[in-house]
């Protein structure tokens, strides 16, 4: 395996790879730098690069998610963008009939470093969660603890997930309608025992531009036998309510998007997060501070 050492300029071969099957066209190039500076914008925004140059755990699953979030960091890096070691890693979950040869080929033929890590968490989630019942919860847990494992073991120092702008969206419904919460999933947050980063550089990415963007580069997606197979997911439910808003009102995905990353807490109802009690305090003492009103002038004759 190699090291995930990387200089600007000098993996020309594995973009050329990357690439092979892109189509030249002004809307793909469009596609393609639209992709790239929301990226980037991202990777920025919210600090995702430490000091130093740290390793990032790629977490490569075989959707068009994960593909497009690993051809926006090699291109990134391959800029001279970003100053990070990659080791791409896909969690074989033991699912029947999944094709073990796509993931090591394609990144081999990219000359992108990786680690197949095999556990088989599909036979414990079919056996824990009854038929028809949604498997995400609990195979989410598994296995964000082995990628957590893994990304100790190889050193790293965060772990890269390949959500975009539309799962938050989702998730912020999900957490509205049925947690009572005003939250959704953040670019970047910290593990719970403290020495892992998780991050999200897709974030300001719209959906239909990464299927669009997988779709010319003919990356070899690997569908998803556990979620995907059940239907009627809350998930899957919230998407269609947003599909259903964007087909009215174009842009509404945008703008809500834009909500999420303009919150006014003195304009919602959360004590917590914002100082209601001291309004009165600081009101009163407004009032003290200020001059006494002008008095209204003596009336003049004939007046």
């Amino acid at each position: 395996m190699a090291d995930g050492s990387f200089q600007p300029g000098t993996n020309d071969a594995s973009l050329a790879a990357l690439y092979a099957a892109a189509p030249d066209s002004v809307s793909f190039r469009k596609l393609r730098k639209r992709i790239l500076r929301q990226t980037q914008e991202a990777i920025s925004a919210y600090s995702m690069v430490c000091e130093g140059r740290p390793r990032w755990l790629v977490c490569l699953s075989g959707g068009k998610d994960s593909y497009s979030l690993l051809a926006a960091l090699l291109d990134l890096r391959w800029q001279g963008a970003l100053a990070v070691d990659l080791l791409a890693c896909n969690l074989d979950q033991g699912q029947p009939g999944f094709p073990k040869h796509v993931l090591p080929d394609f990144l081999t033929r990219l000359g992108v470093p990786f680690r197949i890590e095999t556990k088989d968490t599909y036979s414990i989630v079919t056996e824990k969660i009854p038929a028809g019942k949604t498997y995400c919860s609990l195979c989410s847990r598994l296995r964000r603890g082995h990628l957590y494992r893994v990304a100790r073991e190889e050193g790293c120092s965060a772990v890269v997930l390949g959500h975009h702008r539309d799962d938050a969206l989702e998730t912020f419904l999900l957490n509205i309608f049925y947690g009572g919460t005003l939250a959704s999933m953040p670019p970047k947050l910290l593990n719970e025992d403290g020495d892992l980063l998780v991050l999200r550089p897709l974030i300001h990415c719209a959906e239909d531009d990464l299927s669009k963007f997988a779709e010319a580069l003919r990356f070899p997606i690997i569908p998803c036998d556990l979620c995907g197979s059940q239907d009627g997911l809350q998930r899957a439910a919230m998407k269609r309510m947003l599909d259903g808003w964007e087909a009215e009102h174009p842009g509404r995905r945008a703008t809500m998007w834009r909500a999420l990353r303009t919150v006014k807490a003195s304009q919602l109802a959360d004590p917590a997060l914002f100082d209601f009690a001291g309004l009165a305090q600081r009101h009163q003492a407004s009032t003290d501070a200020a001059p006494p009103p002008h008095p209204s002038p003596a009336p003049g004759r004939g007046e």
